[in-house]
């Protein structure tokens, strides 16, 4: 028969020829009707009648679109933009639960990971010294210890400047309180208050009275800020040492960590963490600079207002401002009271609309304009990432936030990147550029 397939053709034998030459037909008689009807049951089952022509096709044909195999399947069913939806879904759903762990994780750790993210950031600040001193013919390790030293001294030199101001302005500061206090009392004397000595008195004896009953809250709090000064000394030691051998040996690291994967994936990873290393230094760069900003213009406010202990709140201000958002409100709070205690209510006004219009700057002109030059990325976006780390984080994330999405904005297109221009070249074998 015409049409057969070669399973059909595998399973029942040819037709037949007799000694004349002429075919028999292998239907004929009673065996070969039965032969004919196994055949088309089992094409039926097979689902191929309906492709093939020759006997009984209308047969085969009814079975088969009564076969499960002739029924559409589930997905058929369901449109193509919600297999895609559904398709992302669970993989967004994945990822996230992965990012969730890992701040789990890294929160758990913290004695760890926030001296790993401090030495990062002191790492990306002095390398490029240290890369300079090795282009003029230093070594790596005398590169290094020069850069490191050199950053132990700055930070010596600036506890010891607090430190003195603060025990030989002590007495000054403590004499003008009190000055500050008695003035307050004489005002809070008259209307529309008419609080008089007795009744301060008064108010005092209270205030010592719930402190002493509630003495174990106020011993829990001294206790737990004790700890909290124990673990940040010891991640300030952590952070010195990892910031060293990340200075001294960060690009043999990074190599070493990149060796085992295949030549096309390490060549695309070396490029992809080289763009983010520089993303990072140029964003501790930008944020250097808007510190120095920062104190250098507060200072001076606080100079020709003659507030005390000028150095301290000069340091302050450069540290926080490495911590966005919060860390400018709160040393301003500080420096505001210290200024209303020591040189009255209009200084403290004065000041006060200093920060306020340094607050304004920063947000609307130095994270933007220097930070977001420096690292690339649009203002709206450096403002988002702050507030969602913010968010996401506290202060911690606030102080990652921008820096991970430069480095994340750097190093995606370099692993995405197509082909190197010759196939023996390994990048991962390079010095770095």
């Amino acid at each position: 028969m015409t049409g057969r397939s070669d399973e059909g053709a595998a399973e029942f034998p040819a037709e037949a020829e007799t000694s004349t030459g002429a075919p028999v037909d292998p239907d004929a008689g009673p065996p070969g009707r039965l032969r004919a009807g196994v055949r088309r049951l089992w094409q039926a089952g097979s689902g191929r009648s309906r492709d093939e022509p020759g006997e009984g096709h209308g047969e085969a044909g009814a079975g088969a679109e009564g076969s499960p195999a002739a029924l559409p399947s589930p997905d058929s069913q369901v449109s193509r933009l919600l297999q895609q939806t559904a398709a992302w879904s669970w993989r967004l759903l994945l990822t996230g639960l992965v990012i969730y762990l890992a701040f789990r994780l890294a929160e758990v750790l913290r004695l760890v990971t926030l001296p790993f993210i401090a030495a990062m950031l002191l790492a990306a600040l002095l390398q490029p010294l240290a890369a300079w001193l090795q282009r003029h013919n230093m070594s790596r390790m005398l590169s290094t210890w020069c850069v490191f030293m050199l950053a132990i001294v700055i930070i010596a030199a600036a506890a010891w400047l607090v430190i003195t101001q603060i025990s030989n302005e002590y007495p000054v500061l403590f004499a003008e309180v009190r000055h500050t206090v008695t003035q307050l009392q004489h005002s809070l004397a008259g209307p529309p208050f008419h609080l008089h000595a007795a009744r301060l008195s008064q108010l005092s004896s209270d205030a010592l009275n719930y402190i002493s009953k509630h003495k174990s809250v106020v011993v829990g709090t001294v206790v737990t800020g004790g700890k909290y000064a124990l673990e940040a000394l010891a991640g300030s030691v952590l952070a010195l040492f990892i910031s060293f051998f990340l200075i001294k040996d960060g690009m043999h690291i990074w190599r070493w960590l990149i060796s085992g994967m295949p030549p096309e994936a390490r060549r695309r990873t070396f490029n992809a963490g080289e763009a983010a290393w520089r993303a990072l230094v140029n964003y501790v760069r930008g944020t250097t600079l808007v510190a120095a900003i920062h104190a250098l213009f507060i200072g001076l406010a606080l100079w020709l207002l003659g507030v005390p202990l000028l150095a301290p709140f000069i340091v302050m201000i450069f540290l926080a401002a490495f911590i966005p958002l919060i860390g400018i409100l709160v040393v301003g709070a500080l420096a505001i009271l210290v200024t209303l205690v020591t040189k009255g209510l209009v200084a403290a006004i004065i000041l006060l609309a200093v920060f306020i219009l340094e607050n304004q700057l920063e947000d609307h002109l130095l994270q933007p304009q220097v930070i977001g030059r420096m690292i690339r990325l649009h203002p709206l976006a450096i403002i988002l990432v702050l507030a969602v780390g913010g968010i996401i984080a506290g202060i911690a994330g606030a102080i990652i936030a921008v820096p991970v999405a430069a480095v994340i904005t750097y190093a995606w297109p370099e692993l995405r990147s197509g082909p190197p221009p010759r196939a023996d070249s390994d990048p991962g074998e390079q010095p770095p550029a």
